[in-house]
């Protein structure tokens, strides 16, 4: 019994730990996101208060957060989610009004615990479909906060179409700001993905961990092994493109910049899971001068530096080679076989009396190689577009595993909103949002992190927005000061949420303010009040609803992973591996969905209570095998 008692104290420490909760992440393109957002709200909301309807400016300011979704989305993916997102907000903000004007949450009574109820169920919904479409950032607590602002304000009938244009004419020019970048940097997101991947490569060959059991097959640190492999997976994802199999060598359709540098980190990646490199110093600092190059927003081609110019060229012939030791000199395909066959090939020459005759060289198609046993080319070709669908589509879940967090937000937003209506706290819907904010997490242990990182933003955000309430400053000037908030904001969240909370709180206190003007001592203290109460709320719905799904998750990635490495010794076994992405881009995908489960689940409070040596086991089989499967083998 002690024992038991021990381990869940254990437990409780370890789902509990605040620790992380003030790293500081890196992040590209952070400054053209941050004006876009700024540009974005300033448009719409500027304008209205110039010509004196600053209360109506904020209705088309919660639009325009439609901006801070997608943002490192391809532009044509971000055009498709922005949309939607677009048309979410403006429901929310439209809902809510025509709520407030239904229920007058203002009186109190039966109406606000009308609207306390759907504030729940907004923010439910919101969770649930930004997790099922793996929006990050603030996601749900962004369209809650639309919600929950218009559903307590003192709107009528009248107001209901106007707010709702309103936000609409926020969101449209939201929509059309997040997209204006393609006509100056078009494939700047696919450049910001690479260098992202390049960065955790980088890092991975920087500092190889020395706990690991010695030897080769060591190298690199579990974690940052996963967070290099997911960094490399979202580049291929973003570029809409497949990870190169042994059938690829030499062919020509893989010449981009983007993706030879793809390639080139997807094959260092495989490569260092079973030997370090020869001269990881070097190739460290070539990848950090490339993410350079890579950020930049200079307007000139894209290049490779010389030195990874070098490798990528020596990998493609290397792998040519051993593919040729493998099917034949004449079976592979040359970097000139993009030409098409007959310049890949000259005219078949007549048999010798010493030697049989040779037929004419054809080149490898569709992912084939010839004499070898392989799939007709149209199961071929299904097989990549099947795996360019795994790759670029959602990933899948099941529904129990995203019900879980959706019911505590329900339940906490639910419970922080009652609660402030109850002790008659002004702006009570703050508290569902902290609460909100808290919850919007992915376990306990980030729920802990977030309620660490929101209490500490608040404490100077207050501090900021306290001073700002103090000087009275017109109309005008306040929807630039909330302009420039929602700048700063931007700049900073994705480093770290506490930092972004910082500038969050006074923009939504300068807001509340520029709506309906109150006292600053009042706007003050029912902030603190609520997101105390909130963040309490939100803890406890964290603790009690045991999110028991997540250690199901995390059993079936490795059942997952188990099934797809065995798939892949099979192809091995069958000599299919040249026609093979589809098991290639399962297997990476498995081994990266592995990691992130495991990672979930214990981070609650009844963790999956698995062996971290099967997991350690399965990860290094997945890229033992991997490393087969991109690189020919060597006849033997």
């Amino acid at each position: 019994m002690l024992n038991g008692l021990g381990r869940t104290a254990a437990r409780a420490r370890s789902a509990l730990s605040p620790r992380g909760a003030l790293a500081l992440q890196s992040v590209d393109g952070a400054l053209s996101f941050a004006l876009r957002a700024a540009l974005a709200m300033a448009l719409p909301a500027l304008p209205m208060a110039l010509a004196g309807r600053a209360d109506q400016a904020v209705y088309a300011m919660l639009g325009s957060f439609t901006t801070t979704f997608g943002r490192n989305l391809p532009y044509a993916r971000r055009a498709r989610v922005l949309a939607l997102v677009a048309v979410a907000m403006t429901a929310c903000v439209g809902g809510g009004s025509a709520l407030a004007a239904w229920a007058d949450p203002t009186g109190g009574g039966a109406g606000a615990a009308v609207v306390v109820a759907a504030t729940a169920v907004v923010a439910g919904i919101a969770k649930l479909a930004c997790d099922a479409a793996r929006l990050s950032g603030l996601g749900a607590v962004l369209l809650l906060f639309s919600f929950a602002v218009a559903a307590n304000g003192s709107s009528t009938t009248a107001d209901v179409l106007p707010h709702t244009l309103l936000a609409g004419a926020g969101a449209a020019v939201a929509w059309v700001l997040a997209l204006s970048g393609r006509f100056v940097h078009p494939d700047r997101p696919e450049r910001l993905a690479v260098a992202a991947a390049l960065r955790e490569l980088a890092d991975l060959l920087e500092l190889p961990n020395r706990r690991e059991a010695s030897g080769a097959a060591a190298y690199g640190s579990g974690l940052r092994r996963h967070r290099a492999t997911a960094a490399v997976l979202q580049a291929y994802r973003t570029l809409g493109r497949v990870p190169p199999t042994a059938a690829d060598a030499g062919r020509g359709d893989r010449d981009g910049t983007c993706l030879r540098l793809a390639d080139l980190a997807w094959s260092l990646l495989i490569g260092c899971a079973r030997r370090p490199p020869d001269d990881p110093t070097g190739q460290v600092r070539a990848l950090r001068a490339q993410v350079r190059l890579l950020v930049s927003r200079r307007r000139r081609a894209l290049r490779i530096l010389p030195e990874l110019a070098r490798l990528s060229d020596a990998a493609r012939l290397s792998d040519v080679a051993r593919l040729s030791d493998v099917a034949g000199p004449s079976d592979v395909a040359g970097p000139s076989d993009a030409a098409g066959p007959s310049d890949a090939a000259g005219p078949s020459e007549p048999a010798g009396p010493s030697e049989p005759a040779r037929r004419p060289s054809v080149p490898a198609r569709d992912g084939i190689v010839p004499g070898r046993e392989s799939p007709d080319p149209t199961t071929s070709r299904a097989a990549g577009l099947r795996a360019a669908r795994l790759l670029t589509g959602s990933r899948s879940a099941h529904a129990s595993v995203l019900l879980v967090p959706a019911l505590r937000m329900v339940l906490g937003t639910g419970l922080a909103g009652g609660a402030a209506l109850l002790l008659g706290l002004g702006h009570g819907y703050w508290a569902a949002v902290s609460a909100a904010a808290v919850l919007h997490s992915v376990n306990v242990r980030t729920a802990t992190q977030r309620a660490v990182q929101r209490t500490l933003g608040t404490v100077v955000g207050l501090a900021l927005a306290l001073g700002v309430l103090a000087l009275r400053p017109e109309p005008v000037v306040l929807v630039l000061v909330i302009v420039l908030l929602e700048f700063l904001l931007e700049y900073v969240v994705a480093r770290n949420y506490a930092l972004g909370v910082v500038f969050l709180t006074p923009l939504a206190l300068l807001m509340t303010d520029l709506a309906a003007d109150s006292p600053t001592d009042v706007l003050i203290r029912d902030r603190a009040l609520a997101s105390v109460l909130g963040m309490g709320i939100a803890l406890v719905c964290a603790l009690l609803v045991v999110h028991d799904r997540a250690a199901v998750r995390a059993q079936r990635a490795l059942a997952a992973c188990t099934d797809a490495a065995d798939a892949a010794e099979h192809a091995l076994a069958a000599g299919a591996q040249a026609s093979s992405p589809l098991v290639q881009t399962r297997l990476a995908a498995a081994v990266v969905e592995l990691r992130e489960a495991d990672d979930a689940a214990a981070g609650e409070l009844w963790p999956a209570e698995m062996d971290p040596v099967e997991l350690a086991a399965a990860e290094q089989r997945a890229y033992a095998l991997l490393e087969r499967l991109v690189r020919p083998p060597d006849r033997s």
